[in-house]
């Protein structure tokens, strides 16, 4: 059995019931919107989110109608995240297909993406739980910081890794970290297990993101070319560590020239060479190898053993996917 289908084991039942309230939902649209929400809803990935919620609210007991709100209000609110990242980077792909933006141009996309996000606040309402809302508002915020401070970050002349680590906290984290801790919060769980919980999304989201930007070093499958973060200006943890640790003053200046968006497709593919060569792919692994160890930690006491072992898996996948 390959490891997501041990990862859903514990919570097929509930991951049925959500998919069915998902797609109730994608489907509630007419004409053109309807048809950009059933394209997503068609293409909706493997609901790590959603399934990292229903695992830790079974672990505090009934998965209530307020996790399964929850758990939806957390896809619609990252794919409403995704249509807007798309237009902010101008992705033509999305997950191995057309953008959003791409089919039916920006305008047409921001206003698909404010409607998921609409639909994302009116889920958090329908849970009844005012926790579970203010939760909601806050990784709004999250969400929104982490993408600006990333856009103005390509201004920045330091190559901090605390910068970069505070980013992908907001941008990428978030969204785990509100999975687990909202999911506790569903199931009645004590102040120091949703904070515990909080911090277990956090580790999970962090590894999520620096696993994502090793992806951006290697030709593969994941949907992206080599070096498409630093055709955007951005500069991931691989690249970081080795400029942090190099005087070589032509590396250097083709850092510089990614994050003014001015580096050729050679000198790219010159940075990308250098930082797997200086360790920088090691050490991104390493980071992630602390993380997954720590969270594993956090969940050692957990009760329900299908769901301990099932979270085990998934902390390793996140850190080990191919795509």
């Amino acid at each position: 059995m390959d490891k997501i289908s041990l990862i859903r084991k514990p919570i097929e039942a509930e991951l049925e019931q959500f998919g069915a309230l998902f797609d109730e939902t994608m489907s509630q649209a007419d004409g053109l919107l309807g048809r950009i929400c059933q394209g997503i809803a068609e293409r909706k990935g493997k609901l790590m989110r959603p399934i990292l919620l229903l695992l830790v609210a079974k672990e505090w007991g009934e998965v209530t109608m307020a996790a399964y709100r929850s758990a939806l209000t957390l896809e619609l609110l990252h794919n409403a995240s995704l249509v807007h990242d798309d237009i902010v980077d101008e992705s033509d792909m999305r997950r191995g297909k057309p953008s959003v933006r791409s089919i039916y141009g920006n305008k047409t996309a921001v206003l698909a993406g404010d409607y998921l996000l609409s639909s994302a606040l009116e889920s958090a309402a329908l849970s009844g739980d005012i926790e579970i809302v203010n939760n909601v508002s806050l990784l709004g915020k999250q969400l929104s910081e982490g993408e600006l401070l990333q856009l103005f970050n390509t201004q920045n002349t330091d190559f901090s890794e605390e910068k970069y680590y505070h980013i992908i906290r907001l941008k990428t984290a978030s969204l785990f970290s509100a999975a687990t801790r909202i999911g506790a919060i569903s199931s009645g769980a004590s102040a120091d297990a949703v904070s515990r919980m909080d911090r277990l999304g956090d580790l999970i989201g962090l590894c999520f993101q620096i696993r994502d930007d090793i992806f951006d070093y290697f030709n593969d499958n994941v949907g992206k070319p080599c070096g498409n973060d630093m055709l955007e200006g951005k500069l991931t943890l691989p690249a970081l560590y080795v400029l942090n640790k190099t005087d070589d003053a032509d590396i250097l200046g083709i850092a510089a020239k990614v994050r003014g968006g001015s580096a050729t497709a050679e000198e790219i593919a010159s940075l990308v060479d250098f930082t797997k060569a200086q360790g920088g792919i090691a050490y991104a692994n390493d980071r992630m190898e602390q993380l997954s160890a720590e969270a594993k930690t956090l969940i050692s006491d957990f009760h329900n053993t299908e769901i301990h072992s099932a979270l085990i898996h998934y902390i390793e996948f996140v850190s080990e996917r191919t795509m």
